[in-house]
C-alpha cells in the first residue's frame, strides 16, 4: 500500500508510530499486500483487453479523458508491481531487511532498496491522483468546449512534474541531512507527509465540486440540443451522475482508511509514551486501519476499471485486427458540398447556416460520448435512443 510510512521506516531512528505499525505482523501485512495487488493487477488486466464478440467504440475522435483513464489504470498497475516487488523481497530477504535498522552500516542496498521502493510506490500512485484531478477538470473542460486531444500534453507536463516535485521535495526533507542520520522530531517529517497527502486531499474535496459543476453544464447542454428536457436527456444526465459517483465512491473506498491511520499515528507521535495503557484502543484502531490499507490501496485499480467501463468479461480476443478506412463520410460529406452546387446567394447562405448548425450539434454529440465513454451496452442503447444520438 501506499503510505508516508514506508519511507519514514528507511531511517534507524525511525519514530515509534512507524516502528509499530512497521513491526506488526510484517509476514501477514506483506503477504496481505501480494495477494491483493496481484489479484487486482490481473483483474485490471483483464477489464482492459479486447474481448471476444465487442464491437470497438467507436468514437468521433479520440478524446483527452479517454486516454487520461487508461493513464489512471496504467499508474494502479505499476503501482501494485512496486508493492509486490517490495513485500516479496520483505518476505523472501528478513536478513537483507534487517540490515535497514543498523545505524553504522556499510551496506548501501537495503537502504537504496527501501527508498527506491517506498518512492515508486508513492510516485506512481500520486501520479494516479493527478490524473484523476487532470479527468475532473477534462470533464468540465470539454463540456465547455475548451478541451481537446491537444490538452493532454498540458496533463501530462502538470501531473509527472508536480508528482516528481513533491515526491523528490519530501524525501528530501525528510532525510536530511543523511539517510543514516535522519532527524528526530515531527518538524522534518510533517513536509513529507503533506508532500503525499496533498494530490489525495485534492482528489477528495476539488473533484466533486468539479464533478457537480460538469453535471450541471450537461444539463444544459442536453437542453440547448431541442430546448426541452425529455426523458432521454434525463436519463442521460443521470448515467453520467452515476459514473461521477462510482468514481469518487470508489476513491473514498480505497483511500478513507489511510486519512484515518495517518491521523491515529500522527496522535500517537504526539505522546510521550505510546505504549500506555489510556491509548490502547488508538494502538489497536491504527494497526487495523494499518491491514485494510493493504487490502485497498491495491485493490483500486480493478476498481476503477469497474467504475470506468464496467464488467467487461472473461472471454479475451488476443486476435490483431486491422483498422477499417470508412469511406462513408468523406464521400456524403463530398457528395453534399460539390455535386449539387447552389444556383443562388440565398441557398447557400442557407447551406452555410446548417453546415454550422450541424457543427454545433457534432460538437455537443463529441462531449456527451467523451463522459459517458466505456459505458455498458445498456448505457450504448440508452444514449443512442436520445435524440442527442439521431442525427439532429
Amino acid at each position: 500500500m501506499a503510505s508516508p510510512r514506508l519511507e519514514t521506516y528507511c531511517c534507524p531512528n525511525r519514530d515509534a508510530a512507524t516502528q509499530l505499525v512497521m513491526n506488526f505482523e510484517p509476514e501477514v501485512f506483506c503477504g496481505v499486500c501480494i495477494g491483493s495487488a496481484s489479484v487486482s493487477l490481473l483483474l485490471t488486466i483483464l477489464q482492459l483487453l479486447p474481448k471476444k464478440g465487442q464491437s470497438p467504440r467507436k468514437m468521433p475522435k479520440a478524446s483527452s479523458s479517454s486516454t487520461i483513464l487508461l493513464l489512471i489504470s496504467i499508474c494502479d498497475i505499476l503501482g501494485g508491481l512496486g508493492m509486490i516487488f517490495r513485500s516479496s523481497i520483505w518476505l523472501g530477504f528478513p536478513g537483507f531487511i534487517a540490515n535497514i535498522s543498523v545505524v553504522n552500516r556499510t551496506d548501501v542496498w537495503p537502504s537504496a532498496f527501501c527508498v527506491g521502493s517506498a518512492m515508486w510506490i508513492q510516485l506512481l500512485y500520486s501520479a494516479g491522483f493527478w490524473w484523476l484531478f487532470c479527468y475532473a477538470v477534462d470533464s468540465y473542460l470539454v463540456v465547455r468546449r475548451s478541451a481537446g486531444l491537444s490538452t493532454i500534453v498540458l496533463y501530462h507536463m502538470m501531473t509527472w512534474g508536480l508528482a516528481v516535485m513533491l515526491c523528490v521535495e519530501g524525501i528530501a526533507l525528510l532525510y536530511y541531512p543523511s539517510l543514516s542520520s535522519c532527524e528526530n522530531g515531527l518538524v522534518h517529517a510533517i513536509p513529507h507527509y503533506i508532500t503525499t497527502y496533498a494530490p489525495l486531499l485534492l482528489v477528495l474535496l476539488v473533484n466533486p465540486i468539479l464533478f457537480r459543476r460538469t453535471l450541471s453544464a450537461v444539463a444544459s447542454l442536453l437542453k440547448g440540443r431541442q430546448g426541452i428536457y425529455t426523458e432521454n436527456e434525463r436519463r442521460l444526465g443521470t448515467e453520467i451522475q452515476i459514473r461521477f459517483f462510482k468514481i469518487m465512491l470508489v476513491f473514498i473506498i480505497c483511500w478513507s482508511s489511510n486519512i484515518i491511520n495517518e491521523s491515529l499515528l500522527f496522535y500517537l507521535e504526539m505522546q510521550p509514551d505510546i505504549n500506555e495503557m489510556p491509548l490502547k484502543n488508538i494502538r489497536s484502531a491504527a494497526l487495523i486501519t494499518w491491514i485494510v490499507m493493504g487490502v485497498l490501496n491495491p485493490m483500486q485499480g480493478f476498481l476503477f476499471t469497474l467504475a470506468f467501463y464496467g464488467w467487461t468479461g472473461w472471454r479475451v480476443d488476443l486476435k490483431w485486427r486491422k483498422r477499417e478506412i470508412t469511406w462513408e463520410s468523406m464521400s456524403s460529406s463530398t457528395v453534399g458540398e460539390n455535386a449539387y452546387p447552389s444556383p443562388v446567394n440565398y441557398q447557400s447562405n442557407l447551406h452555410d447556416s446548417k453546415k454550422i448548425s450541424t457543427t454545433d450539434s457534432q460538437q455537443t454529440d463529441e462531449a456527451i460520448s467523451m463522459l459517458s465513454e466505456g459505458n455498458t451496452s445498456g448505457d450504448d442503447r440508452l444514449t443512442r435512443s436520445s435524440p442527442i444520438y439521431q442525427g439532429w
